[in-house]
């Protein structure tokens, strides 16, 4: 806490005269007293303040389920509800054993950390079980992007192995380089930055969404599109989800969420940037919403009309995803930018977002939640858009002022945070590709990637879960509905419960 409270027996004493000295200490004494009920007070609130945004991160996964069960076919529903259960739970575990330690342990030459593995001596001087439960939050998010893009088709021990080898090692590692105080790229080092200045990803377009994004377009990529998704002549075909209630519904979760993912990554909140004012971190914070906020409501906006003109519809699903692109657009710069750069940011997103989906149909990829596009395409102009639009002020006061500390190319502040913003997208599309391709490749070869094309054509939920999500009753004959069935048709039968 800045701006403790002082005192010193010896100078007190001159000023109350002789004999003063037990007067004195006391008098200090109890000064110290409530200096240390202020510095305790001020750890509390800090903690506090943690706490709540790792819950409303954490709440993000409920957001991340109902988008994707939305977006996939009623046949499916179960299976990608019990997936996104199961990012947060083996997550949970491997983020516990090694992930955490990976990322901000004490640093191996600036590449990945190597102290903490199982919480083992923690808390430590400069972390608490907050600043975990945060970050195992940001973690999981990261396993639940990946987790769209493999929708519909990918067997469920595939989840598992990915879920983890994710959570406890891919993702940790980019979190070292970027938000280690001695990562190799960290903005926070104290010397020998990166071009001077370290890569800025203040909450994560890089590190968190082009880490899922990456990883589930190479899922994709080796899986292959779900049958019936493009014509033999190459055309594209719409394999819609079953509900635009629960896309909307995940979308309003996540964008409720956000504000403990963008605001919270300052971790901190009773920090002054001037003395005796009222303004501080918690105005940074303030700032940080707004521009949030600004950029996820510009992005759906120019979603909205683009895929009107586009399409000739009004399409709900098309304008969440927009929303969502310029709230992971504006992640990585959303603490040191302007409000009206935020809406340029926004703006920008959503025309990345619509050109990756029409170069995804070109090349006939499929990705049922846009995953790939929105959180790596966005995710990666959000970088490019921090280099160009930083403002100095800004910089300053998040990562501290010190000499040739650079800021955006577009403010006056050259080009050289622009290219470590540069260097961090090559670096994050190189490491991803490199692990979970291969993971994904190595999975492929074992069988263990892609379900039948029978199971896919049934649906995962009655071929390996036992059952549907919905069941409907006709009210003329009573007779129980499946989805996709006409009435009067056989039920489906289920025998032994199917292996993984």
């Amino acid at each position: 806490m800045s701006g403790a409270i002082t005192c010193s027996a010896a100078e007190l004493s001159a000023l109350l005269g002789p004999n003063a000295t037990a007067a004195a200490n006391y008098i200090c004494g109890q000064l110290g007293t409530v200096n240390n009920k202020f510095t305790d007070a001020a750890y509390a609130i800090d903690n506090t303040y943690l706490l709540f945004s790792a819950y409303l991160v954490f709440a993000m996964q409920l957001g991340f389920a109902m988008l994707c069960a939305g977006s996939v076919r009623a046949k499916n529903t179960m299976n990608i509800m019990l997936t996104n259960v199961l990012d947060a739970a083996a997550g949970g575990i491997s983020y516990y054993l090694f992930g955490y330690a990976f990322a901000f342990g004490e640093s191996s030459g600036g590449f990945i950390g190597i102290h903490n593995f199982g919480l083992k001596n923690y808390p430590t001087s400069t972390s608490d079980y907050s600043f975990f439960l945060y970050q195992w939050a940001f973690a999981i998010a990261a396993a639940g992007i990946t987790s769209g893009s493999i929708a519909e088709r990918t067997q469920f021990v595939a989840y598992l192995i990915y879920s983890s080898f994710l959570t406890g090692f891919v993702y940790p590692v980019v979190a070292h380089w970027f938000w280690s105080p001695d990562g190799w790229a960290s903005p926070f080092l104290s010397e020998n930055r990166l071009f001077g200045t370290g890569a800025i990803d203040f909450a994560g377009s890089g590190v968190v969404h082009m880490v899922g994004g990456i990883a589930g377009l190479w899922g994709a990529l080796i899986e292959g599109p779900r049958i019936g998704r493009f014509e033999e002549g190459g055309r594209a075909i719409a394999l819609r989800g079953h509900s635009a209630s629960l896309v909307v519904l995940g979308t309003f979760l996540l964008w409720f969420g956000w504000y403990g993912f963008n605001p919270g990554s300052f971790t901190k909140i009773l920090i002054p940037y001037e003395s005796g004012s009222n303004y501080g971190q918690w105005s940074g914070i303030g700032r940080t919403a707004v521009t949030t906020t600004l950029s996820g409501c510009t992005a759906a906006l120019t979603t909205l009309f683009g895929k009107r003109f586009l399409s000739g519809h009004w399409m709900v699903s098309d304008v969440c995803n927009g929303l969502l692109g310029g709230f992971a657009a504006i992640t990585a710069g959303c603490s040191v930018v302007e409000p009206w750069a935020a809406i340029v940011c926004g703006f920008i997103a959503s025309i990345v977002l619509i050109g990756c989906n029409k170069l995804a149909e070109l090349l006939k990829y499929d990705d049922p939640l846009e995953a790939a596009q929105l959180h790596g395409g966005c995710g990666a102009w959000g970088l490019i858009f921090v280099g160009l639009f930083a403002n100095e002020k800004y910089v300053n006061e998040v990562y501290g002022a010190s000499p040739g500390r650079h800021y955006g190319l577009f403010m006056g502040g050259g080009g050289k945070l622009l290219g470590a913003q540069l260097v961090q997208i090559v670096v994050i599309v190189g490491w991803v590709s490199a692990t979970m391709g291969t993971l994904f490749f190595i999975l492929k070869q074992l069988n263990l990637l892609r379900i039948s094309a029978n199971d896919e054509m049934r649906g995962m939920d009655i071929a390996r879960h036992g059952g549907f999500a919905y069941i409907y009753h006709d009210n003329d004959d009573e007779s129980i509905q499946f989805p996709g069935m006409t009435p009067g048709s056989p039920l489906p039968r289920r025998s032994d419960p199917p292996a993984l």
